[in-house]
């Protein structure tokens, strides 16, 4: 019987051993809580990020295509001359004919 007093824990013992799993499970509850919501404020910080920058992906491509219409449209050859005429008061220049004549059977002075 002396054998089976040693391997048994005490009244007393048995508490604090309770007590402290029970105090050890609410502490690693608590740490693993406060863990998951600052993870979890992470994420969502994160994806409002997210959200921010595909928004302004999505303005910055929009601006984009608007300018490249705006090129294309002002680039147009007769939009370039209507503005010309009417804003900077240009005229159309008159068609001129130059003519060079050469005389193919007079000697070169450099031969």
């Amino acid at each position: 019987m002396g054998k089976r007093k040693k391997n048994r824990l005490s009244k007393k013992q048995r508490e604090i051993f309770q007590t402290l799993i029970f105090f050890g499970i609410t502490i690693f509850s608590i740490v693993g809580l406060i863990t998951y919501l600052w993870v979890y404020t992470e994420i969502d910080g994160t994806l409002v990020a997210i959200e921010i920058q595909n928004s302004t992906v999505n303005q910055l491509s929009n601006d984009i295509k608007e300018l490249t219409n705006d090129i294309e449209t002002l680039s147009r050859i007769d939009n370039i001359s209507i503005r010309a005429r009417n804003e900077l008061g240009m005229v159309p220049a008159q068609a001129e004919s130059i003519f060079v004549y050469t005389n193919p059977y007079q000697k070169r002075s450099d031969d």
